[in-house]
């Protein structure tokens, strides 16, 4: 098929290049001539691990190519809309400028048989407006909702091999459409779910809603395990066993993070205010307390560490994107952690294997080192952020030798504390004995 993908940043890179590696002809389009140029030379502008090479096979195979002139997009039959939804700027709503300047784009392009099909997270009732207008422009191109539920260092294989699919339409002849869009997922048994509108956009809110509950529900327990002695972390283990929990998502530590969750949550709360059932998520501005409190938490326990004396103290932050295997500093803990620390005086150096450079665009004030023994050298306390598996897997001896710090704290529950205490580490997790 002939597909545009309108929106080249995380989602509409991954998903070009996808669709585009699964046989379809894909145009990607993007107002941003540096992106572009570089997807063309076949360089994702962000760290994703397996882009790179499913980029470059699809542009090599000449199935993919990417421009800034939405004209380019006419030939195209099914033209995916992933363009952001970030939190607005004087509130917690989704600004939905770039979708509207993205449908206000394409549709002098349509024409009769086209098929819309948004995959960005909007609140309900965005699609039926969108769909709206659609028809108003008497192109005879019609709108479906498909959302995405990519997971960021996953985000190749969750687009190709997609754990379920959910259609929004107003019309059963776009079910077929999109059934020959996916014919590779839908022949391997991907479960597929047709519904209406509002029910396909409710549906990647909600789930992030869910997920984020899980996370601060388990971090609401920390800060009872902080207090009273019990490990959250056996606590987890122990009601994950319940078929009806689960044990994913019960790790408790430093918070949720990145470019979804945490504006997801409070859009739809903004959304539901908006139509008159706030109570019905009220819930949510709690899970969002929760975890920017366990953030604070982690500071908290930094100055604990240090006697109170923080001005001047070497502290080493180990990561600083919102999760491994991402350059995502978006909305991050870590990073949120490390500015804290600076701003009460101490001598923050930061260290990640990918995120560096987009966290210096957005703190330059802060110290960074790309090679982790120098973040650690001298070091008057040890915080882990960010669970990277090199971080996870540092031998405790080692860090003894070259850092100060007797204390390490442990933003993620990710360490072993028996093996930090056994080097002489005074061990310190988020709700651990």
């Amino acid at each position: 098929m002939k597909l545009s993908v309108i929106g080249c940043g995380y989602l509409g890179a991954v998903h070009a290049s996808a669709m585009a590696e699964l046989g379809h002809e894909v145009i990607g389009i993007d107002v941003d001539p540096g992106k572009i140029e570089q997807l063309q030379a076949g360089r994702p502008p962000f760290f994703e691990p397996g882009l790179p090479e499913v980029l470059m096979s699809a542009r090599e195979s000449g199935r993919l190519r990417f421009s800034t002139n939405i004209a380019d997009a006419a030939d195209a039959t099914v033209h995916f809309v992933a363009v952001g939804t970030p939190q607005s700027r004087d509130g917690h709503a989704a600004d939905l400028r770039y979708v509207d300047a993205a449908i206000d784009a394409l549709l002098p392009h349509l024409k009769a048989g086209d098929l819309v099909v948004g995959k960005s997270t909007v609140p309900v009732g965005t699609a039926q407006r969108l769909a709206d207008r659609i028809d108003a422009s008497g192109s005879g191109a019609r709108l479906a909702w498909n959302p995405e539920f990519l997971r960021e260092g996953y985000a190749v294989k969750d687009t190709v091999e997609p754990d379920r699919l959910v259609y929004g339409v107003g019309d059963v002849r776009d079910v077929t459409v999109l059934d020959e869009v996916y014919t590779s997922a839908i022949a391997s048994g991907t479960p597929r779910i047709v519904t209406n509108f509002p029910t396909a956009e409710l549906v990647k809110v909600a789930a992030n809603a869910f997920l984020a509950t899980k996370i601060s529900f388990i971090n609401a327990m920390a800060e009872i395990a902080e207090v009273t002695g019990a490990d959250v972390t056996r606590l987890a283990d122990a009601i994950g066993h319940d078929a009806r929990i689960g044990r994913r998502f019960l790790n408790a530590g430093v918070g949720f993070g990145g470019g979804c969750l945490p504006k997801d949550i409070r859009a739809f709360a903004a959304r539901a205010e908006e139509l008159g059932r706030g109570e019905s998520v009220a819930f949510l501005k709690e899970v969002d307390a929760i975890n920017l409190r366990r953030r604070q938490r982690v500071v908290e326990l930094a100055q604990e560490a240090l006697d109170g004396a923080v001005y001047g103290k070497k502290v080493a932050v180990l990561g600083v994107t919102f999760k491994p295997h991402s350059d995502d500093v978006r909305d991050s803990p870590a990073l949120d952690v490390a500015v804290q620390l600076k701003g009460l005086g101490a001598d923050v150096v930061v260290t990640d294997p990918e995120g560096i450079d987009n966290a210096r665009l957005r703190h330059p004030q802060l110290l960074y080192s790309n090679v982790t023994d120098e973040a650690l050298r001298h070091a008057d306390l040890v915080v882990l952020v960010t669970e990277w598996p090199e971080y996870v897997a540092l031998d405790p001896a080692h860090v003894k030798e070259i850092a100060r710090a007797s204390t390490i704290i442990d933003g993620r529950n990710c360490l072993d504390a028996d093996r930090w205490k056994a080097a002489g580490w005074r061990y310190v997790g988020m709700g651990r004995t």
